[in-house]
């Protein structure tokens, strides 16, 4: 299995850079795996294609403004706060950022302290905290082709991302349709899974089995392991909520329990999916391991088949755009 395998063709104008103003207002296809049927419908409908006794599990996890430019000019994102004051960073350009090298943002002074030798990512150390509303950035993907905006610090959060639970730095997509009033009488849960840096990484690997995933963290509570084992149906809102179901199941012999850690879990075809009976998610990058996850879930055939209908009838993809429902 190659990850050419995974590649399509999408003309630049069907990215979404901009949200829209109604977050319902989405389109979502609907995919049929055990027919293949596709429809074309609005998101806002999305409750009349779930049972009473489905559940859906969302990832409640919220947004930091993880991306810093110094009084340079240079960018630092940072991956994770080992502490306050001690950050995980990719940085550019690295020949700034040699150990001993100092930088400034607002008041803070860092120091690198170490380069990690498996990814070049630096240790750097602040002498005091940084002040992130004033500094910090939403790392938007790069596919939007431009900087973030004042109302992306609320726009590219989902509804219900938890305060408690800052920790990403990419939106869960697939959640940022819901609003209250189409969440709020449907019976669902969450999980927390952190979004971290390999959602904006190409898979390099010419075969998709030599490629290595990231690690993210992630939580699940006892009360939505409870909800999701009594579930007769789960549909999981996100590849983020997918995977961290999916890699407690492995973890416990098909079971979901109250479980946290981190998981580097890669879902592809041949995958044998233990909890996940539907998919909500947004359209995804060539190439990207989500074009593989769903491939997965729903067959390369029939997913590459859906993706050709949705540029045919100009669907919006990637993060601010349409969404697929698949069954």
């Amino acid at each position: 299995m190659l990850t050419a395998d995974f590649d399509y063709h999408l003309p630049p104008e069907l990215i979404a850079s901009e949200p829209l103003a109604d977050r319902s207002a989405s389109r979502m296809m609907v995919v049929r795996r055990a027919t293949g049927q596709i429809e074309h419908r609005q998101f806002r409908e999305i409750a009349q294609f779930l049972a009473p006794d489905d559940l859906l599990v969302l990832n409640d996890t919220r947004v930091v403004p993880a991306r810093f430019f110094t009084d340079k000019g240079h960018e630092i994102l940072r991956l994770k706060a080992q502490s306050p004051t001690r950050w995980q960073c990719m940085v550019k350009p690295g020949k700034k950022f040699r150990i001993g090298h100092e930088h400034r943002i607002g008041a803070a002074l860092g120091r690198v302290v170490e380069i990690l030798p498996e990814n070049g990512d630096r240790i750097i150390k602040w002498d005091q905290i940084v002040d992130e509303n004033a500094h910090g950035h939403l790392a938007l993907p790069h596919y939007m082709g431009r900087d973030d905006r004042p109302s992306d610090r609320e726009r590219y959060q989902t509804v219900y991302s938890a305060r408690e639970k800052e920790g990403s730095i990419a939106a869960p997509t697939a959640g940022l349709h819901f609003t209250p009033e189409i969440l709020d009488p449907l019976p669902h849960a969450f999980v927390t899974l952190h979004v971290g840096v390999g959602t904006f990484q190409p898979v390099k690997a010419e075969k998709v089995t030599d490629h290595v995933m990231h690690h993210e963290e992630y939580e699940v509570s006892a009360e939505t392991a409870a909800r999701v084992q009594a579930a007769k149906r789960v549909i999981c809102v996100g590849t983020t909520s997918l995977r961290t179901l999916e890699s407690v199941a492995a973890a416990h012999d098909g079971q979901i329990v109250a479980a946290h850690g981190s998981t580097g879990i890669f879902i592809y075809p041949g995958f044998e999916f233990r909890v996940a009976g539907g998919l909500l998610t947004n359209f995804h990058l060539p190439k990207s391991t989500l074009m593989m996850l769903v491939s997965a879930f729903a067959g390369r055939e029939l997913i590459f088949k859906a993706y050709e209908e949705a540029i045919r009838e100009k669907y919006r993809f990637y993060s601010y755009g349409d969404c697929m429902l698949i069954l």
